[in-house]
């Protein structure tokens, strides 16, 4: 009985996901081998799957029909513009006992949800640990769209495996403090994050071992492949326009 229920469980899960629409997922192993799952929806918007658990990071409706997704155990937001905070998804996607955690502004528009600031940490949700780290813009001039201290970026914790969400955020300081991560995703589309050189000098900074650009609109991505050739950073592209 165990097994059927289990297998039917998976079925359901499958079912939701395909009904959710035709998107990439790559998986990988934990330390003690148990599978993280990534879906790439789109933009800034991801899914990540673990321990019979779903998060959803910046869920918005002009990407998917969230009513397709299976609900979330913990929604992440990373600021409040519309591109990343949309209440509707939310809505679509929560349930009794989602855990909802963003920075201080995401949480005063929703009117809930547990606040994290640069710096803080969350080991409330499952065997996921979660750190809030900085996402601003440093170039002159930029700092009006993702001002120092109000945004954030992600480093998820799943046993071992290292995930960085960076968030709306160009090359910073802090990159540099950031140790031992596995998976990597950076935004490239100037003038509100990165330029292609800028996300090649914010992975040198920390050498993730897989590197995915995101929120990247018209940006030639594919440079960045060569930007970073030689390094042993292992950078893939998936349609995260």
């Amino acid at each position: 009985m165990r097994l059927k229920s289990c297998m039917l469980l998976c079925s359901l899960l499958l079912a939701s996901l395909a009904s959710a629409g035709n998107f990439a997922s790559d998986s990988f192993k934990t330390r003690s081998g148990k599978e993280l799952t990534i879906t790439f929806i789109k933009h800034g918007s991801l899914m990540l799957t673990y321990d019979n658990r779903s998060i959803q990071v910046d869920p918005v409706s002009e990407y998917a029909d969230y009513t397709a997704f299976p609900k979330a155990d913990l929604i992440l937001i990373t600021h409040e513009h519309g591109d990343h905070l949309d209440p509707k998804a939310i809505q679509a996607v929560e349930k009794e006992g989602t855990e909802i955690i963003a920075n201080e502004n995401s949480q005063k528009k929703l009117g809930k949800g547990k606040v994290l600031r640069n710096g803080d940490t969350d080991t409330s949700v499952g065997a996921v640990t979660i750190e809030a780290v900085p996402a601003y813009n440093s170039t002159p001039g930029r700092d009006k769209y993702h001002p120092r201290h109000r945004d954030n970026g992600y480093v998820l914790t799943f046993d071992g495996l290292r995930v960085y969400i960076a968030g709306d955020t160009e090359t910073i300081p802090e990159m540099k403090e950031l140790k031992e991560i596995d998976i990597a995703f950076l935004p490239v589309n100037q003038p509100y994050t990165m330029t292609v050189a800028q996300a090649a000098q914010a992975a040198r900074m920390f050498s993730p071992k897989i590197l995915y650009p995101y929120h990247y609109g018209n940006t030639k991505v594919e440079e960045l492949k060569e930007a970073l050739k030689g390094s042993g950073i292992d950078v893939r592209i998936r349609e995260l326009r």
